[in-house]
């Protein structure tokens, strides 16, 4: 029976990493659904690249309150959570405090100082969040796109943080004043044994009530992070995983820099091959054309199905974007958002099925309207806003190719300028040899 906590704690352990793999697993199937593509070249940019964007967050700057409440999150949650180690290693063989006797008392005493001052500033950096969220209500971040489960999800996220961190400090208050009765205090506690520990004392708790709140915190603090750690899979807080391969992977062409499609490419160098025969039979065995653009997320390449799943719904590209601000439907950060809902509706679909069965939906109109898409001016504004390299645009462009290449769907204006290319090789409607007679108005 003595050991029961240990058992009961492994197996807590075992289920929380087993089901966070397993949705991880999903994750990279789901964006396996996607077109290859290679992005590997340039290694040594696209880890200075990675370290800079994602670990420095160098793009994060522009809106500097931002920027310091954010980086008071990111590096003060990820390392308190170093103390997992130590967590994992006293749940497990029942010991206490176990990096003390690795480090020693001096260095565990700075240790554990700092986890306390980083906690506190994670502590102040959500409630200002929620403040930010809930009560100035900045445009961005109470928008129509972001109604529903997207508010309620980061709400969720600042709550389940301040929770994780007040357990810690009533966790570390307890022990404090457990160890000092005892005549031993492994760490330094600056905010836990002078704001917390001193009103246990007050209300006269026993050895008794401390034990139970001590452990009773340390078992909510141990829980509450593989929940967390489970919870990431449907939030949009993916980004904490997904910023950095997202980052790796990134586009390195300069921005507007448009891709050719290989299919294109070939068809055109067949018309102008005098030697080439266009009626000539295709072999039995030929692959049939690849599809021009993007209907659906098969459609769309496996960096862009792994942008949607790093979105961190900020809503910078859409506070850039001059087609939203001039009050057009469009907005990158919903773009991302449908992507990503549509790859997560076919992962239940291949969930229950064994196999993508036809549902009778696309990306394209069902998730994506042609009005969203057209809006769009190309600008590059939502890929220069984003703080994970993430690129809208480049969904924008293949679901348009799509609609003129495939369904010749093109809006009046474009299929008039196009027409005009195609009969005057230019965008105006007049003939050739009038191209020039501006020059002799003069």
């Amino acid at each position: 029976m003595q050991y029961i906590d240990n058992v009961l704690f492994l197996l807590l352990l075992i289920a929380g990493f087993g089901l966070f793999f397993r949705s991880l697993k999903e994750i990279y199937r789901n964006i396996k659904l996607g077109r290859e593509i290679n992005r590997t070249d340039h290694p040594s940019e696209r880890w200075k690249v990675m370290t800079k964007v994602a670990l420095g967050q160098s793009k994060m700057k522009k809106r500097p309150i931002a920027a310091i409440l954010h980086l008071f999150v990111y590096v003060g949650f990820v390392i308190i959570n170093i103390e997992l180690i130590e967590i994992i290693v006293d749940g497990i063989f029942g010991t206490h405090r176990f990096l003390a006797s690795i480090f020693g008392d001096t260095l565990y005493g700075i240790f554990t100082a700092t986890l306390e001052i980083l906690a506190a500033l994670v502590v102040i950096a959500v409630v200002a969040f929620f403040i930010r969220r809930n009560g100035i209500k900045i445009p961005r971040l109470s928008s129509i796109d972001l109604k529903g489960w997207p508010k309620n999800d980061a709400n969720w996220i600042l709550l389940i943080e301040f929770a994780l961190m007040m357990a810690f400090f009533k966790m570390n208050a307890a022990d404090y004043l457990l160890m000092s009765k005892e005549g031993l205090v492994h760490g330094s506690f600056p905010i836990s044994s002078n704001l917390i520990a001193p009103i246990y004392e007050s209300l006269g708790f026993g050895v008794g009530f401390l034990h139970f709140t001590e452990k009773g915190a340390w078992w909510f603090h141990f829980v509450g992070i593989l929940f967390f750690m489970n919870y990431l899979y449907y939030s949009k807080h993916l980004h904490i995983i997904f910023a950095f391969p997202n980052t790796w992977y990134a586009n390195l062409e300069k921005k507007g820099k448009f891709n050719n499609l290989d299919s294109v490419t070939q068809e055109i160098k067949l018309m102008m091959d005098p030697n080439a025969d266009p009626y000539a039979a295709q072999p039995e065995n030929a692959e049939p054309p690849a599809k021009f653009g993007a209907e659906d997320i098969f459609d769309l390449n496996q960096v862009q199905l792994l942008n949607a799943y790093s979105c961190t719904e900020c809503g910078r590209c859409t506070a850039e974007c001059p087609a939203n601000i001039t009050g057009k439907k469009l907005s990158p950060r919903k773009i991302m958002m449908s992507t990503r809902d549509r790859i997560e509706e076919v992962g239940k679909n291949i969930n229950k099925n064994g196999k993508f069965v036809d549902d009778g939906k696309k990306l394209l109109n069902d998730y994506i309207t042609k009005e969203e898409l057209w809006a769009c001016t190309s600008c590059n504004a939502c890929v220069e806003a984003c703080p994970v390299l993430i690129d809208p645009l480049s969904i924008i462009i293949e679901m348009r190719r799509f609609l003129v290449m495939e369904q010749s769907a093109a809006p009046q204006e474009l299929n008039m300028m196009m027409t005009n290319i195609e009969n005057n090789a230019a965008p105006w409607q007049y003939n050739q040899a009038d191209r020039l007679n501006w020059a002799n108005e003069n």
